[in-house]
């Protein structure tokens, strides 16, 4: 998962649950950075903290905690508590309380929706902090916030501004980066840009899910251009309650090819450009080996900058693996 998260930090999360409230005052710069000084002396049991006779953290809906377990192996604890204006119970929005498995502690203050973008901006600017700190923290925060409260994700890359499809060169080519990872036979991964002819890689069959070893006859490189690259972020997720709180395992894969590669899904075949929040392709899971289906979690397209992009030509079978997503071949 280490290169999976760039997807998830351009991405920008809101509360759509709060819509249907109406708060008398929206928390100010001050009022943020003084919430991340809050503390919670035990997460198991302090379901209600007042601080200053002003504020409150009143836990979520009396939620117990999220332990979030990466492809990694790693377990993360995940607390909320809804920050509180003790004067009218006025909602101010998310304090999050994330332990790691050595017992580091890292806070975040989400804030309500109807914040100034200042605030807003800084919320971001922390969580992406924090992620150079503790790798897949926004994709294990983001998962954890959109199952408690329906939150919508949506691009929010180069400060918001969508890099302008108009830019970037849209064409015939059905190719990918160079960067993106083949699975090899016998095991292992090359840099696409990297395979050559003779080169022996993974094909699957997708009806039985069978795999298959190919040789590759010719790699196809295409002229260095600014080619509109759509990239997308699967999900696997598993969760289980306890009485502890909410176990999750939560596999991700990201891959990257110009907006008309196809692929299969569970709901026939598309373009990369076409797919849609929801839909399902085929994946491996580096863990087991076994192959399942992991759901679109969100999309992006815009220009990829300046670069060749690649294909396989190969002597059979019907797809590859790309960064361990199964796409079809040309």
């Amino acid at each position: 998962m280490k290169k999976l998260i760039s997807f998830v930090t351009l991405s920008m999360i809101v509360l759509v649950d709060y819509a249907q409230e109406k708060p008398v005052r929206s928390l100010t710069l001050e009022e943020y950075e003084k919430a991340k000084t809050f503390a919670v002396k035990d997460l198991d049991n302090d379901t209600y903290v007042k601080f200053e006779n002003t504020y409150v953290l009143d836990r979520y809906e009396s939620r117990k905690p999220y332990f979030v377990t990466g492809d990694d192996g790693k377990k993360k604890r995940i607390d909320i508590y809804k920050l509180l204006a003790k004067e009218g119970m006025q909602d101010l929005g998310i304090l999050i309380f994330y332990t790691n498995e050595q017992g580091t502690l890292y806070k975040a203050c989400m804030p309500h929706f109807t914040a100034d973008s200042k605030v807003w901006g800084k919320y971001f600017e922390d969580i992406h902090a924090i992620d150079k700190q503790e790798a897949n923290f926004v994709l294990k925060l983001s998962y954890v916030l959109s199952k408690e409260f329906g939150f919508q994700l949506y691009k929010a890359a180069n400060q918001g501004k969508d890099l302008s499809k108009e830019s970037a060169t849209y064409g015939n080519d059905i190719c990918f980066p160079g960067t993106m990872q083949v699975s090899m036979a016998g095991g292992g991964t090359k840099a696409l840009a990297a395979i050559r002819p003779g080169d022996r890689i993974l094909t699957v069959d997708p009806a039985t899910q069978q795999t298959q070893v190919v040789t590759v006859k010719e790699l196809t490189s295409h002229t260095p251009k600014n080619y509109a690259i759509t990239r997308l972020r699967l999900l696997a997720a598993t969760e289980k309650v306890t009485a502890a709180g909410t176990e999750v395992l939560l596999l991700g894969k990201t891959v990257q090819a110009t907006p008309n590669h196809p692929v299969l899904t569970t709901n026939g075949q598309k373009k990369m450009g076409e797919l849609v929040t929801g839909d399902e392709i085929l994946c491996q899971d580096q863990a087991t080996g076994r192959y399942q289906a992991f759901q679109v979690w969100h999309k992006t397209e815009s220009a990829g900058g300046w670069q060749p992009v690649y294909n396989i030509v190969a002597d059979g079978g019907s797809t590859f693996m790309m960064n361990g997503v199964m796409v079809l071949q040309k």
